[in-house]
């Protein structure tokens, strides 16, 4: 591999315009700031729009790699180290938010629409090359994917680091299951605009019922249309960049949409731990100014002739080692079914526990278990506080379990799960927890987005939304339409597949591959709750063995020397 170029000028002066207008094609005009090196150019452009406020202050951690200075913002590319390496940066204030004008709707048609006006705005002026870049995190990211949509021909290049890609299945409905994270962040983010600085310029703002949209459709009803990827429309060179952490959120996007953009230049980076802090790294930057220099200035540093895939295989607790790869799934996975066999545990294991097997149990058995758990304030119901909080329980559900390993075991790529249910009543949840157990029958975590403890990776399903996509589904990762609701009927069993996010993780020797499969979220969930709908009442039944084939899929990597 080549190694990494740099275009550094150490003695550019930053030249600062504060307030810039953009103008929009219907009259609005949206405030900018532009940071750019000293001189005519041209300069490549860098962009981010976001209602994050461009002068909103941030002090980011001690532990960040990059220096603090008062230029950096939230989320978004530090001018102190881009602009010396020859790029333009341009951080705008979406509508509505900021001191940019208008109604501000997050990941809007309008916004799109404004964002494409912005990057043909900034690929025209006097100090740009034309080429204009996308890079930045979360909702920097997101939004890179449905302005791709639209194709302005000033953009050449993006990359959307760690942003969901599809509004409905990636964050607001998983597996049918409101992200309570999602109506969280909206309100935060509406006192900061109404209650907050911004109150100064955007008075008004948010008017728009959003949060009715996004709760009264729980189906994909074709109202997030604008707010979803389509994948054959998205043809700009992009590396998208996930993190395995980002169970509930971002991380589905990143790896749709390696699988299924038509761009031909495209490049898979998964990383772990916190949100913000592999942006900063060395390792990160370069990442992203080795792309960006190639697309944006020529540069020919042998970027796209490497392995196109990046992952960090996980060893657990913060372990691990990168890799490079030819695809994504990896080409040599071994897919590999875990059987459940539930039947009945010994005196001295819990009540609620099963096994995962590599053969399948020829008897047919099945575990019934509350659909709701029980609070101070008596059953949970979909009105208690107990239950709109997201409150975790130990002991619910069932909990499978492989025996210890007789051998390291790698398990990286998509994951999934195909059992059998039934409920006593119409309808039923589903949370799936991957978790990775040391000899000693404790959870080896991972740091999470937010820097909390999380397990090995998530799934969940409304069981009444189970009717699969055939033409986008895999047989390692059902895709599941949304289109109507297909209720239970009491005591009759139904086949499930469950999307379990990507992964990686080498399971050591002697620890245990376990499977929970609860009526709410489990172990590990904090920031990522669901609301837990009135359905969640009588009593929900897995079934295994004979005639109900029920099994949980892995991608097991053989051991090579590549591994670290």
């Amino acid at each position: 591999m080549n190694a990494p170029t740099s275009s550094l000028v150490p003695s550019t002066r930053i030249v600062v315009e504060k307030d810039v207008d953009i103008p929009m094609r219907d009259g609005v005009r949206l405030k900018a700031d532009v940071f750019r090196p000293e001189g005519e150019g041209p300069f490549p452009v860098i962009m981010n729009l976001g209602p994050y406020q461009k002068d909103k202050v941030w002090v980011p951690p001690d532990d960040l790699a990059e220096k603090a200075n008062p230029l950096m913002n939230w989320e978004t590319v530090n001018p102190e180290w881009w602009v010396p390496r020859g790029y333009a940066l341009v951080r705008v204030d979406a509508r509505g938010t900021g001191k940019s004008p208008g109604q501000g709707e997050p990941w809007s048609y309008q916004e799109a629409i404004d964002f494409y006006d912005a990057i043909e705005w900034a690929g025209h002026q006097p100090w740009s090359s034309g080429k204009v870049g996308l890079c930045g995190i979360s909702y920097f990211a997101i939004n890179q994917w449905f302005v791709a949509n639209l194709q302005p021909p000033s953009l050449k290049a993006m990359v959307p680091w760690e942003g969901f890609a599809d509004l409905y299945r990636d964050a607001l409905f998983h597996g049918g299951l409101l992200n309570l994270f999602m109506t969280n962040w909206f309100v935060t983010h509406l006192m900061h605009h109404l209650l907050g600085r911004a109150y100064r310029h955007n008075p008004d703002t948010f008017q728009t019922n959003t949060l009715w949209k996004w709760v009264r459709n729980s189906l994909d009803s074709g109202a997030f249309r604008g707010e979803q990827a389509q994948w054959d429309r998205i043809t700009v060179p992009f590396l998208t960049v996930g993190n395995w952490s980002g169970m509930g959120l971002h991380l589905r996007g990143n790896t749709e949409a390696y699988l299924r953009a038509a761009s031909k230049n495209k490049k898979l980076r998964i990383h772990a731990g916190n949100h913000v802090h592999p942006f900063y790294t060395e390792d990160g930057r370069t990442d992203q100014l080795r792309f960006l220099d190639h697309w944006l200035k020529g540069v020919d540093n042998g970027v796209m002739d490497e392995p196109p895939v990046k992952l960090w295989i996980r060893k657990g607790n913060s372990e691990g080692f990168w890799r490079h790869e030819q695809e994504w799934p990896l080409a040599r996975t071994q897919w590999t079914k875990f059987y459940f066999d539930l039947s009945p545990p010994s005196a001295d294991q819990p009540k609620n526990s099963g096994r995962l097997t590599r053969e399948a149990p020829a008897e047919a058995h099945a575990r019934t278990y509350f659909a709701s758990g029980a609070g101070k304030a008596g059953q949970a119901s979909a009105s208690s506080t107990f239950l709109a909080a997201g409150a975790m329980m130990a002991g619910m559900g069932i909990a499978l379990e492989t025996p210890p390993l007789d051998e390291d075991v790698e398990v990286t790529g998509p994951v999934m799960a195909r059992f059998w249910v039934s409920s006593s009543t119409e309808d039923m949840d589903l949370f799936l927890t991957l978790r990775n157990l040391d000899p000693d029958g404790n959870d080896v975590f991972e740091v999470g987005q937010q820097g909390q403890q999380v397990p090995v990776a998530k799934g969940w399903l409304r069981v009444s939304h189970r009717e699969l996509d055939p033409e986008l589904t895999r047989p390692y990762r059902p895709y599941h339409a949304h289109k109507r609701r297909l209720w239970l009927e009491p005591g009759e069993p139904v086949e499930v597949q469950v999307e379990v996010w990507p992964t990686s993780m080498v399971f050591r020797k002697g620890h245990r591959i376990r499977l929970d499969i609860q009526p709410r979220d489990g172990l590990g969930s904090i920031h990522y709750t669901h609301y837990h709908a009135d359905y969640n009442t009588g009593q929900n039944t897995i079934h295994s063995g004979g005639g109900h084939e029920s099994y949980l899929l892995l991608p097991i990597i053989p051991a090579s020397g590549a591994d670290g």
